[in-house]
C-alpha cells in the first residue's frame, strides 16, 4: 500500500472528448428502475484490486462494488458492522470474524470465510507487490509471506489466519493491537472471489466485488468506468440507482462546467476556480464539511540530502509558507491551515501541535535558511500533478517561498497523478512535491506509518525515505498498547516526533467541497471523501 503503508493518496486538491452520458429524467419511468446518472473521476493508477489500490480513484469506484465487513459511521467514524455479522476479541490479538450470511459476489459465488482469507493471503505475499502488502503485517506469519527484499516466501499462507467453519475465521496477530477492528474498512481488506485466482490482472480492468454495484462492461480508461445496481445484494443496503457512469476526467474545472450543465450530476472534486461562487450557485446542494485529508508539502530527504537533509532548511519552508493567505485566496476558505500532522477530525488530534514551524514567520524562516546554508544552486523544484487542480496553491507556494528566502523556485507539473507516484516510488524525481493524504480507517497511527515507517519505504508509500528509530519505536509501543487510552498517548509522541524532524509539511486540512446537480438526492460524502452511491436517487 502506499500506505500502511498505504492509505489513499489523494489526487485532487480538493479532498482529487468523450462522449457524455446524460442522467435519468427524473420521470416515473426513470425512477421505477432507479435511473442512472454520471459522476466525476480521475483516472485510477492500476488495476481495480482493494489489496493493490492506495489512491482516492479507484478507492471510489472499488467502495461502489465490494462492501467491507466494516463501514464508519458518517458523523462519529466509528466502525459499524457491514458485511462481518460479528467481530469479537477478548485480549485484541486472536479476533474471531463471523462472515454475514446473504452476501453473494457478482458472479453468484457466496461471499464466505475463505472469500477474505484467500484475499489477504494474496494481499499479503510480496512475490504479488500489492501497495496493500503492509497492512497484514501484524498478522502472524507475514513475515513468512514477505520476508523482504531479495528474500523469497517461505510461505503461501498467513499461519495467523483460520477457518473456523463456512462463514466464522480467527485472526491471530503478532501482538495485541486495539484498532484492529477499525482497519478492517479499508479496502486492502475486501474479499476476493475464486474467480480472481484465474487471471489477476484481467481481473483489476473488470473487478468481481460483493458490493451495491457490479461493473457493468470493462474499465474504458481515460473515458469512463460503468458501474449497475447488482439485484441479489441484500435488500438493506441494496442501490437506489440502476447504474453510475464514472466519467474520467484530466481537469476539475471541465468537469465542473460539466456538472452546472448536468451532463454530470455529482462531483466530489471542485476546482479552485468553483471556490468562489459555488455555495451561492448551488446552495444545499453544495457540500462543505471537514474530511481526513492533509495536504502536505514532500521533502525528499534521503534522495536528495543536499537540498533536504537538514531539518533547518524545511522548518525554513515551513515558516515561510502563509497557510492562512492559502486557504483564504487561493482556496476561498474551503480549506483549513494545518497545525498538525493528522486531521482534526481523528481522536489524539491536538489544535496547535506543529508549533513554531506551523507559525508564518518570513523573517526567522529566512534567517534559518540562511545560517543553514541554503540549497545547491538556490533553486528547489515543487512538483505537483496537474489533473488535480493543485496549480493554483503550488504556484502560490512558490512565490511565497521565492518572496521570502530569497530562492528561485520552479513549480514542475506532471501530467497524471500516477505518474508523479510512479517517479517517486522509483527515485526518479527528486525534488519537493506536493502530497494529499486521505485516511484508510479513521485513527491517528493511520496518518503516522503508512506515510513515515520504515516499512512503508519497501512500500513506496514513504516518498522521502524518512527514518527515525525513536518514531519506529514509539509505534511499536502504541500498536502493542492493550490500553486504547496509553496508546493514544504513544501515537502523540510520535507525533511529536515528526514535528521536531518535518520530514513533510503540513500545509492545509481538506474540507469535503462536493456538488451535485438538482436531478438527484440522498447524496453524501463519506470523511474519506468518497461518494456513497448506493443511498442516492434522481429526483
Amino acid at each position: 500500500m502506499r500506505g500502511a503503508t498505504s492509505a489513499k493518496w489523494v489526487v485532487g486538491a480538493v479532498i482529487v472528448a468523450m462522449a457524455a452520458t446524460a442522467c435519468g429524467t427524473g420521470s416515473d419511468d426513470a425512477k421505477s428502475g432507479g435511473g442512472n446518472i454520471t459522476v466525476q473521476l480521475g483516472e485510477p493508477q492500476h488495476g481495480l484490486v482493494g489489496q493493490n489500490t492506495a489512491e482516492s480513484e479507484g478507492a471510489e469506484v472499488l467502495n461502489a462494488v465490494f462492501t467491507a465487513l466494516v463501514s464508519y459511521d458518517n458523523k462519529t467514524n466509528e466502525p459499524q458492522l457491514a458485511a462481518a455479522e460479528s467481530i469479537t476479541t477478548t485480549d485484541s490479538k486472536t479476533w474471531t470474524i463471523k462472515v454475514k450470511d446473504g452476501f453473494t459476489f457478482h458472479n453468484g459465488e457466496k461471499l464466505d470465510a475463505q472469500s477474505f482469507v484467500r484475499a489477504w493471503n494474496w494481499g499479503a505475499n510480496q512475490e504479488n507487490a500489492a501497495e496493500g502488502m503492509p497492512f497484514f503485517s501484524k498478522i502472524e506469519g507475514s513475515d513468512e509471506l514477505a520476508p523482504g527484499k531479495d528474500k523469497k516466501p517461505t510461505a503461501k499462507e498467513l499461519k495467523g489466519l483460520k477457518i473456523v467453519d463456512e462463514m466464522t475465521f480467527t485472526v491471530t496477530l503478532k501482538e495485541p493491537f486495539s484498532q484492529f477492528k477499525t482497519m478492517l474498512g479499508y479496502n486492502a481488506f475486501y474479499p476476493l472471489p475464486k474467480a480472481f485466482e484465474a487471471d489477476p490482472k484481467a481481473f483489476g480492468e473488470n473487478p468481481i466485488g460483493n458490493g451495491p454495484f457490479q461493473m457493468d462492461g470493462a474499465w474504458e480508461h481515460n473515458k469512463q468506468i460503468k458501474v449497475k445496481r447488482y439485484d441479489k445484494y441484500p435488500a438493506e443496503g441494496r442501490a437506489k440507482l440502476a447504474g453510475v457512469t464514472f466519467k474520467i476526467y484530466d481537469n476539475l474545472d471541465t468537469a465542473y462546467n460539466d456538472l452546472r450543465a448536468d451532463s454530470i450530476q455529482i462531483t466530489d472534486k471542485l476546482p479552485v476556480s468553483a471556490m468562489a461562487s459555488v455555495s451561492q450557485e448551488f446552495g444545499d446542494r453544495y457540500i462543505y464539511k471537514p474530511e481526513s485529508g492533509v495536504g502536505y508539502i514532500g521533502m525528499p530527504i534521503a534522495q536528495n540530502p543536499e537540498a533536504f537533509g537538514k531539518v533547518e532548511i524545511r522548518k525554513a519552508i515551513s515558516m515561510a509558507i502563509d497557510r492562512d493567505a492559502i486557504t483564504k485566496t487561493i482556496f476561498n476558505n474551503t480549506r483549513k491551515p494545518a497545525d498538525d500532522f493528522v486531521s482534526p477530525i481523528i481522536p489524539g488530534y491536538r489544535k496547535g501541535a506543529l508549533g513554531e514551524a506551523g507559525t508564518y514567520n518570513p523573517t526567522k524562516a529566512k534567517e534559518l535558511f540562511t545560517q543553514a546554508g541554503g540549497v545547491p544552486g538556490n533553486k528547489i523544484e515543487l512538483g505537483y500533478n496537474a489533473d488535480g487542480g493543485h496549480k493554483e496553491w503550488i504556484e502560490a507556494v512558490a512565490n511565497q517561498l521565492k518572496t521570502n528566502l530569497g530562492v528561485e523556485v520552479t513549480a514542475k507539473p506532471f501530467t497524471k497523478f500516477g505518474e508523479m507516484l510512479d517517479d517517486l516510488g522509483a527515485s526518479k524525481y527528486k525534488g519537493a512535491f506536493r502530497m494529499g493524504w486521505v485516511m484508510d480507517y479513521p485513527a491517528m497511527e493511520n496518518y503516522l506509518r503508512p506515510i513515515f515507517s520504515k516499512v512503508a519505504i519497501e512500500n513506496g508509500s514513504n516518498y522521502g525515505h524518512y527514518v527515525n528509530e525513536e518514531f519506529e519505536t514509539l509505534l511499536d509501543k502504541a500498536d502493542k498498547s492493550a490500553d486504547a487510552a496509553e496508546g493514544q498517548k504513544l501515537y502523540q509522541q510520535a507525533d511529536d516526533i515528526l514535528v521536531k524532524d518535518l520530514p513533510y509539511i503540513p500545509v492545509f486540512t481538506y474540507m469535503s467541497s462536493s456538488a451535485y446537480s438538482k436531478t438527484v438526492k440522498n447524496v453524501e460524502v463519506d470523511a474519506q471523501g468518497r461518494m456513497d452511491l448506493a443511498k442516492v436517487e434522481l429526483n
